[in-house]
Order: C-alpha cells, then sequence, then structure tokens
C-alpha cells in the first residue's frame, strides 16, 4: 500500500473498538511467545476446591467466565468503569457480583471473607488483601513487570525506561508480601520474545495500553510505524526479543 493507503489503515486500526480486557481482534497478527506457565492451570486447581473466590481487576470478566464452574460465593472487582458493565453483563448471570471500586487501596469487604484471592495483571495493596483472606487462604497474582515493552519502547521512543518506572519484579514482590506477613509457596519469573506480524496490530494494541504510551497518536509516531511497516514488509514480521516480561507468585495467609 501506498503512504495514503497506510495511514488511512492505521487510522483506521486506531479506531477500531476495545473494550474489557479483549485483545481477540489481534489474535495471530500480535504474538506474545508462551510463558513457561498458564495462569489458567495455576489457579483452576485452587478455584475447585474453594468456598469463595474474589477476582481483582476482572476487566470485562472474559478470563473469570472461562473458569466456571466457579465457587458458590464468587465476586470480582473492577476499578475502569467502562468495563463495569461489560463485566456485570458477562457474569452477573453465573452469579457472581461485581464491585465497581472508587478506591483501589481500600477494598468493600470484611475481614477474612475469601478462601482465594486471585489477580491477574491489576495492582493490589497487600495489606488489604491479607486482611480479607481467611486464614490459610490463598493469595495467586500474575503481574506485568517492570521490563514489559521495554524493547518496544527503545524502537518508538530510543529510551526503554518509563519516567518514574517503580521497580516491580519477583524479587520485589516476593519481599513485600512476606513483609505483609504472607508465605510465599511458589513464585516464577519470565521474560519472553514478542512477534508483531503487522503494524495494524501494534497501533491497537498501544491505544489498549495507553497507560505505556500516554501520548501515542498515529501522526506523533508515524514515521517510526512507518519503519516497523518496511521491517515486517521485508521479513514478514518483527520480533521484539526479551519484551513481554511476566512473573507470579502463589502466597498463602499462614499468620494469625
Amino acid at each position: 500500500m501506498n503512504d495514503d493507503e497506510l495511514y488511512d489503515f492505521l487510522i483506521s486500526e486506531f479506531e477500531h473498538p476495545f473494550s474489557g480486557w479483549d485483545f481477540s481482534y489481534i489474535n495471530n497478527r500480535f504474538v506474545e511467545f508462551p510463558l513457561t506457565w498458564s495462569y489458567f492451570s495455576k489457579v483452576l486447581q485452587f478455584i475447585r476446591k474453594s468456598e469463595s473466590l474474589l477476582d481483582m481487576g476482572t476487566g470485562g470478566g472474559e478470563l473469570l467466565a472461562t473458569l466456571a464452574p466457579l465457587p458458590k460465593y464468587t465476586c470480582a472487582t473492577e476499578a475502569y468503569k467502562p468495563n463495569v458493565s461489560i463485566a456485570k453483563k458477562n457474569l452477573e448471570p453465573l452469579g457472581i457480583t461485581i464491585f465497581s471500586l472508587t478506591d483501589e487501596e481500600k477494598l468493600p469487604f470484611l475481614n477474612e471473607k475469601f478462601d482465594l484471592i486471585i489477580n491477574r495483571h491489576e495492582d493490589y495493596n497487600p495489606n488489604e488483601v491479607y486482611r480479607i483472606l481467611k486464614h490459610e487462604g490463598n493469595f495467586i497474582t500474575q503481574q506485568v513487570g517492570d521490563k514489559n515493552n521495554s524493547k518496544l519502547r527503545s524502537i518508538l521512543t530510543e529510551s526503554q525506561v518509563l519516567e518514574n518506572e517503580r521497580e516491580w519484579n519477583l524479587e520485589y514482590t516476593k519481599n513485600e508480601l512476606e513483609a505483609t506477613g504472607f508465605e510465599v509457596l511458589e513464585g516464577l519469573e519470565d521474560i519472553t520474545l514478542t512477534r508483531i506480524f503487522d503494524v495494524g496490530a501494534l497501533v491497537y494494541y498501544m491505544k489498549a495500553i495507553s497507560f505505556d504510551f500516554p501520548d501515542f497518536t498515529v501522526k506523533k509516531y508515524y514515521k517510526k510505524l512507518v519503519e516497523i511497516n518496511e521491517i515486517i514488509n521485508d521479513n514478514g514480521y518483527l520480533d521484539l526479543e526479551m519484551n513481554t516480561h511476566r512473573f507470579i507468585i502463589k502466597a498463602k495467609k499462614s499468620k494469625i
């Protein structure tokens, strides 16, 4: 496609609707290579033996719905207002109560309310998680590490580091949870490859993760996007080595 056609295509990808936390639109176009674990498998075995469950930061509830059947008492929280109505539509028919958060530092639950708390890519206050978890209850969280998208950022901005970025990795989080009173049962960390098959998928992805690229527009980044498009045209794809940073922790509330 010529320059005008490419620009129009990228604008259309930027404007394509995005809701919940659903990236299915760019499946097989923007690929994060598999981790050395499966979050689904890690939480599923605990869900099946729990009587009460909280899913923190459920997004549109898409992931939680796939884990059914769920404990009879299951709740979910979501702080991003546009996602709340989507989560209710997906989860309320399953008997799940959705709580819209206005203050993520304070959870709207009584002490020792849940056997199991799961959290995929959501901020949390370890003291609040500890407070609402039952004695001997489990907390499983997969987090996006501080090196995530560092290679992509270096291509687009010539810097691998976000301004005022905090340390956020397995060792830091493990120490924080142990200081709160948790017993860490398992911790795994992985930094894998991201493969981009077309620059339109990249534009859609970057719009969705505006917290990483708050100044992103097609117009502002167009020169870099053209360069990426040329690489993809020549090679069939663009590989970003060591770009996807994830870690997972399984912890138990074993102290009173």
